[in-house]
């Protein structure tokens, strides 16, 4: 399992625009959830990373849309090296992990670029204005860690955002598998 960690964007960035296909066959853009705090994480099926999530992951999601948070998923690997991470399969996999946010496939990668992300899983979290708040790590759980999954960075700073206070500064990256990048693919912030 290599290790990745997130690029750290600065905060108070604009979050770029995307306007891609759900798994639902509906097309899902940045301007439906103008006004709306906003939480874009990059995901995919088969990481060990994100599996380790799914389940809380699921739950955080129910709970944080009731509060007021959009929230979606996107996919960003190549399914020429990552066949398991195509559409079909992001249909099922949000099927059966309970997803209730759109979950966005990125076929040209241009999205992930965009936001410069670099990991799965790899948090956005975007105020009412979409300047970014928060990026980085769920909570310190990591696989086979030992430490219970609680969401507990993530959610101090969802909950920071809806209350309109401002997002501790102190944040820890992501971390997980690198995005699988089309061959040559890889953008220049990920080559270092």
């Amino acid at each position: 399992m290599v290790k990745t960690a997130s690029t750290m964007s600065p905060l108070g960035s604009a979050a770029p625009d995307f306007s891609l296909p759900n798994v639902d066959g509906q097309t899902v853009s940045k301007s439906d959830f103008s006004g709306q705090p906003l939480l874009v994480i990059f995901m995919c099926n088969h990481c060990p990373f994100v599996i380790h999530l799914r389940e809380d992951l699921a739950k955080f999601s129910k709970e944080y849309q009731a509060k007021g948070l959009a929230i979606v998923g996107i996919s960003s690997n190549s399914v020429q090296s990552h066949p398991q991470d195509g559409p079909d399969k992001m249909k099922l996999e949000a099927q059966q992990a309970g997803y209730t946010f759109p979950y966005l496939y990125d076929e040209t990668q241009d999205v992930a670029k965009a936001y410069k992300a670099a990991c799965t899983p790899d948090f956005f979290l975007y105020d009412k204005n979409h300047q970014l708040a928060y990026r980085g790590q769920f909570d310190d759980s990591r696989p086979q860690s030992g430490i219970p999954v609680t969401g507990a960075d993530l959610r101090a700073a969802c909950d920071a955002v809806l209350s309109g206070q401002p997002v501790s500064d102190q944040q820890k990256p992501s971390i997980g598998c690198n995005i699988k990048w089309h061959p040559g693919g890889e953008p220049d912030y990920f080559l270092g």
